[in-house]
């Protein structure tokens, strides 16, 4: 694609925690955003974990998010492309915002090419080499079989159980994966390297790390982290030419 307008991108709402109350402020700062850019947006990439938990029954979805997912509708309506990575939060998404909401929805990364620029983009978990108990975990999870069984719960239950353990069990409990690790432990880095050996990209999208990140692959190659809408509100912004990590 060629555009003479921006390409967004932005990762880690984490909408419904802590609270759904406390969640509410951050969901509504996200849609100003959104309301901010929609004038000279051509693309908007959602890298994932957009909700802190996302289950969805055959006829029923979890409560709240009207605010966000009624501006997704206005801007896809009004033309602007929506593309959707899912995320370890919300891994059980399945085709509710394409059929609702017209937005496609990706379970890997995927290459898009805009100007000539390469993006490989994703959210980022089980990328890399190590975390090995957690690729586990995530098979486990995907498996067909473990949705099947999960879907009998009540959705009272189901939630209720799901949204304790996402927040006993993630970024935004605790500090210490937020941290840093050096390029030679950022398995994301490790990840972008190996697939650089394989072909050319001018730029590596993702989240998942709830750090922003831009970090030189090689000399013409770079991987970006877009952050989190928890305590940094980043986002990544590309205007045809440049590629730039900035602040709301």
């Amino acid at each position: 694609m060629t555009t003479n307008k921006k390409i967004y991108f932005a990762s880690d709402q984490h909408f419904g925690a802590p609270t759904p109350e406390k969640s509410k402020i951050r969901e509504q700062k996200f849609v100003n955003w959104l309301d901010s850019i929609k004038n000279d947006a051509e693309v908007i990439f959602l890298l994932g974990d957009l909700f802190d938990f996302w289950f969805e029954y055959k006829k029923v979805v979890p409560k709240g998010f009207v605010r966000v997912l009624g501006k997704l509708a206005e801007l896809r309506d009004s033309g602007i492309q929506i593309h959707f990575f899912v995320g370890n939060h919300d891994l059980w998404m399945q085709d509710y915002f394409e059929t609702e909401l017209n937005i496609p929805t990706y379970h890997s990364p995927k290459e898009f090419t805009f100007n000539n620029k390469t993006f490989l983009i994703g959210h980022g978990d089980g990328l890399g080499p190590e975390d090995k108990g957690y690729k586990r975990m995530k098979k486990v999870f995907t498996n067909p079989i473990s949705k099947w069984f999960y879907r009998w719960l009540h959705p009272d239950i189901g939630m209720r159980l799901a949204q304790y353990l996402s927040v006993k069990n993630k970024l935004i409990s605790g500090e210490e994966d937020v941290k840093y690790l050096g390029e030679e432990n950022e398995w994301l880095v490790q990840y972008c390297k190996k697939k650089l050996t394989e072909k050319h990209y001018d730029f590596f999208l993702f989240g998942h790390r709830h750090l922003p990140l831009e970090i030189a692959i090689s000399e013409n190659s770079k991987y970006i982290n877009t952050g989190d809408w928890i305590s940094y509100f980043t986002y990544g912004e590309f205007d045809g030419v440049q590629m730039m990590l900035k602040s709301y």
